[in-house]
């Protein structure tokens, strides 16, 4: 963990080294000036001597201002330090999990991934801070406090001595009972951003179904239960406050009582009780700081390991050694191919899978609802690997090629596809990134999306709101299919990405592509067997296998299953899943 951790220091790596200096360096002025005012005390406002306290009081001065620099710079390099060692951490989770295949992206949730890049993050980068600062400045200021005062009185530093080792017992104890509920808390704010990212993203639904009472009601629960946690947590750490009050005035009272004491019998000088008294405060409220130190790298291990868990995650999928970069043509066969989500599953998603589609095929899919269909066509892009078998496309194995070559040919349409805040161009140059406005005008004709945009105040410079709330779904749907259209893909990938808009228009693209890019290979993923019929073959899927392939007059006399759906659609009722048989 620390090496993942470290790896991210990269260039702030001055920037660490030079804060911890400043803080010595602080650290070193600000033990200094005590026994400066003691030599005041001693050996000028005793003897009356007024050059002496013109001269030491300079020197004060100067120690003084050179401390505070040198705090500012502590200050100024461990910001720098801290906030990039943040970028850095949350640049290397966010490329890494652009790397990520869906079976990484499954094992973590969307909210957990969020809190991740975000509180996680930040309670390194302060406890990073604190490391440098702090961690540093604590320490070597409460040694050089404590030899101080030994050089002064031995007798009187025993004091500290016994208290501190008192004190750091307790605060060891305190942080030990307060770092289990820290731990315990980070996975709660997941739950916390799941309820908030789940009801942002549905709000209309939550208003149409009239549930603001029963969200409100859940996000209470999941705060609620991080403020259980917190509050016993830091009940436990609010124990740090009396016990060092108690501590310090102890220590006050004895040091004052014994060292008076002393001055009477002239083994002490009055200022040298004063820097005693002084360095009191230091060791002991330096203890305090260490404690809190404690506390904050608690916090922030738990959050370190959830990072690092982000960071060293490896893909599986990668590219081979030497990768194939060109995909020959939309060609597609599977050989006995099967697939599980989980490698332990007991019941393959897909089994015994064996097609074989012509390059410039339109292939249309068509079965019930958990029966395979998006699985099927999620292997043709290598989005997951098959778990037996070969697939190939293009006459080569998709493990053979580079990923990103093979998506760059496999464009794919899914259902509840996603546009991005920005304008119409901007989300269709998604596609291609070089595309000119009439190559993006073209694209939309095909998908019949021109007519509305043409409508639009703006037209294609319309913005499209985070979410793509101001356009309709069929408009969403439509765009989707021109921006996957630009990719000028040799396989083009439809699941079920037409339920949106009705059946004219619909049948408007079916022509289109068979019009217009005619040795694209068109993967047709519906409900509607009429958004099928026409494909040169049709798969039928059920139950993970392929219950028939054939063209639609075929299936009507050789597959039961497609004949039933086919009956129950024209016949008016439409319910695919309870005619069906899936």
């Amino acid at each position: 963990m620390l090496k993942t951790l470290g790896a991210q220091i990269k260039e702030y790596k001055k920037a660490s080294i030079a804060t911890p200096f400043f803080m010595i360096g602080e650290v070193i002025m600000e033990t200094i000036i005590p026994l400066l005012m003691a030599s005041i005390i001693d050996d000028g406002v005793n003897k009356g001597n007024l050059n002496h306290i013109y001269l030491i009081g300079a020197l004060m001065v100067v120690t003084a201002f050179l401390s505070l620099a040198l705090g500012i710079g502590g200050g100024v390099f461990g910001a720098k330090a801290s906030t990039g060692f943040a970028r850095n951490l949350r640049k290397a989770m966010y490329e890494n999990i652009q790397t990520f295949s869906f079976s990484n992206i499954d094992k973590f949730s969307t909210s957990g991934l969020v809190t991740r890049l975000t509180t996680d993050v930040t309670n390194i980068q302060n406890a990073y801070q604190m490391i440098l600062r702090m961690a540093m400045r604590a320490p070597f200021s409460l040694i050089f406090a404590m030899i101080m005062s030994f050089v002064i009185s031995p007798r009187l530093a025993s004091i500290y001595l016994i208290a501190v080792l008192i004190l750091g017992c307790v605060m060891a104890l305190i942080v030990t009972k307060a770092m289990k509920h820290f731990t315990q808390a980070f996975p709660k704010y997941d739950d916390l951003n799941e309820s908030v990212q789940e009801n942002v993203s549905a709000i209309r639904v939550v208003k149409a179904y009239v549930r603001e009472d029963y969200e409100n009601e859940k996000f209470k629960r999941a705060s609620g239960n991080i403020y259980k946690i917190f509050c016993k947590a830091e009940g436990i750490v609010a124990w740090n406050s009396p016990v060092m009050n108690f501590t310090v005035y102890a220590c006050i009272v004895l040091i004052s009582w014994i060292g008076a004491h002393m001055i009477v019998q002239n083994q002490l000088s009055t200022g040298q009780l004063m820097s005693l008294l002084t360095y009191c405060m230091n060791i002991l409220m330096n203890l305090m700081m260490l404690s809190m130190i404690f506390v904050m790298l608690t916090m922030s291990a738990a959050s370190a390991r959830r990072v690092c868990e982000v960071i060293e995650e490896k893909p599986d999928l990668t590219n081979p050694e030497e990768p194939v970069y060109e995909v020959a043509d939309g060609s597609i066969r599977f050989e006995n191919v099967s697939f599980s989500y989980k490698k332990d599953a007991n019941t393959p998603v897909l089994k015994n899978i064996n097609l074989d589609i012509k390059s410039g095929e339109t292939i249309g899919i068509i079965g019930g609802t958990g029966s395979a269909k998006s699985s099927l066509v999620n292997l043709i892009s290598r989005l997951y690997d098959v778990t037996e078998g070969r697939l190939s496309v293009g006459g080569v194995d998709v493990r053979q090629y580079d990923m990103e070559a093979l998506r760059n040919q496999v464009a794919v349409v899914l259902q509840n596809n996603v546009l991005f805040s920005g304008t119409i161009l901007e989300n269709l140059r998604w596609g291609d990134k070089e595309a000119t406005e009439e190559e993006c005008r073209r694209a939309c004709e095909l998908a019949c999306a021109d007519e509305f945009i043409q409508k639009m105040p703006e037209g294609y410079n319309t913005f499209i709101e985070q979410g793509g709330t101001n356009v309709s779904g069929g408009q969403k749907q439509r765009l989707c299919i021109a921006r996957a259209l630009l990719k000028k893909p040799k396989i083009l990938i439809l699941d079920d990405s037409t339920s949106a808009v009705d059946t004219a228009t619909d049948a408007k693209i079916r022509k289109a592509f068979a019009e217009e890019i005619p040795g694209t290979t068109k993967l047709i993923i519906a409900q509607r067997v009429s958004s099928v019929e026409h494909a040169d073959r049709i798969i039928v899927m059920n139950e993970g296998q392929v219950d028939g392939f054939g063209t639609h007059e075929e299936l009507l006399v050789n597959n039961e299953i497609y004949r039933d759906v086919y009956e129950s659609q024209t016949g008016g009722s439409g319910d695919f899943d309870e005619k069906g048989g899936m």
